[in-house]
């Protein structure tokens, strides 16, 4: 039996890919990779390295996660090292836990190598700081995938009135049921927004609005997206520093 490493590849800018991973996927006999993963990092492969692409396009996985569980799994049986390399970090909405307690469970050895999470990232990258001193002493990392909308929704939205900043992650398409629930919960219309799409590469491009009118602001924006709900989204034009 091999070894699997779940390795975060980072936000996209390949320079933010830690000493770790890269150690790791060099010596990678096969690499399990997903669609926010920057293709060039497996330029760093060994020769003979084996690809298995199990990324999601549009909506719909090429494989559910149970298939993608049992790949990584039977890639273990077969090699000695293997990477499953997980756009951002794999903990971070990245569903690295559910395929660490399969492999727990069919005994395999694996090891979790944090990648830099796109929540912090690449606001960083727009100008714009999670927490600065006076305006925002907490963040918050929130699915915006889930519909808001949703009896059975487990995101707190009652807990989103303070002032704290808050980071949505894959909310693009929810961007406009996002902004409407935290005017429901007391946000005022014109509270801060920024839409940061394709984060941290030559691609990146920040729009900057309020709750009231992001929605219209951002079509267009292309995935992956995030979205910065936050006074902090005023300091962009102070920080403002990445050219693309």
């Amino acid at each position: 039996m091999g070894k699997v490493y779940l390795t975060g590849a980072g936000p996209g800018d390949i320079e933010l890919l830690t000493l770790k991973a890269a150690k790791v996927i060099k010596k990678a006999d096969v690499v399990i990779y997903d669609r926010l993963a920057n293709p060039e990092i497996l330029k760093m492969c060994k020769d003979g390295c084996e690809f298995l692409y199990v990324g999601k396009e549009d909506g719909k996985h090429i494989l559910p996660q149970d298939k993608i569980n049992e790949v990584i799994y039977q890639s273990a049986l077969k090699y000695d090292i293997v990477v499953r390399l997980k756009g951002g970090d794999p903990f971070v909405f990245g569903r690295g836990g559910e395929e660490g307690i399969y492999l727990k469970k069919k005994g395999i050895e694996f090891e979790v190598i944090p990648g830099i999470t796109s929540a912090i990232s690449v606001p960083a990258y727009a100008g714009i700081p999670v927490t600065h001193r006076g305006i925002s002493a907490s963040f918050r990392v929130v699915t915006g995938h889930e519909a808001p909308n949703k009896e059975t929704s487990q995101i707190p939205w009652e807990n989103f009135k303070t002032d704290d900043t808050i980071v949505f992650l894959m909310g693009l398409h929810n961007l406009e049921n996002i902004s409407k629930k935290l005017i429901e919960i007391g946000k005022p219309k014109d509270f801060p927004v920024a839409v940061i799409s394709r984060g941290t590469s030559k691609e990146q491009k920040t729009i900057i609005g309020t709750l009231e009118n992001i929605t219209y602001l951002a079509k267009g924006l292309k995935t992956p997206a995030l979205i910065v709900v936050g006074k902090v989204v005023e300091l962009r034009d102070s920080l403002k520093w990445f050219k693309t």
